[in-house]
């Protein structure tokens, strides 16, 4: 049975709008994130999910407040965060039988930066 990893692509914010060309499509730098669909599939593995992430300013982050008032008490901050110089701008979701196999994907997928994989636990939803 194959499992699902998840590979969360952390790099430096970025804008979207600077990756889409003028004709509507997108530019050619995303060409590397076809070619390791296509890696991934010679692999064995399979791509079952995954999504570019839009600018941290788009965004945020919350701790919810307890109990029944999770929203009226929840503590609310804007991005992008000052603690730290990269944000997951995206992420894949690949299943495999093989753990090594696995490992070997993160290093494929593109990035400037770094990637974190976790086998996806299994929650019957």
């Amino acid at each position: 049975m194959a499992d699902t990893y998840a590979y969360l692509i952390h790099e430096p914010d970025w804008e979207p709008e600077s990756h889409i060309a003028e004709a509507g499509g997108p530019e050619p730098a995303f060409a590397e994130h076809a070619a390791f669909a296509k890696a991934v599939a010679e692999l064995g593995a399979r791509i079952v999910g995954g999504a570019a992430l839009d600018n941290s300013r788009h965004g945020g982050m919350v701790t919810p407040g307890r109990g029944e008032r999770q929203v009226e008490d929840a503590v609310w901050t804007d991005g992008p965060f000052t603690d730290t110089t990269e944000v997951i701008t995206g992420f894949y979701l690949v299943e495999t039988e093989d753990p090594d196999l696995a490992k070997r994907i993160a290093a494929l997928v593109p990035t400037g930066g770094r990637i974190e994989w976790r086998k996806v636990f299994p929650t019957g939803t």
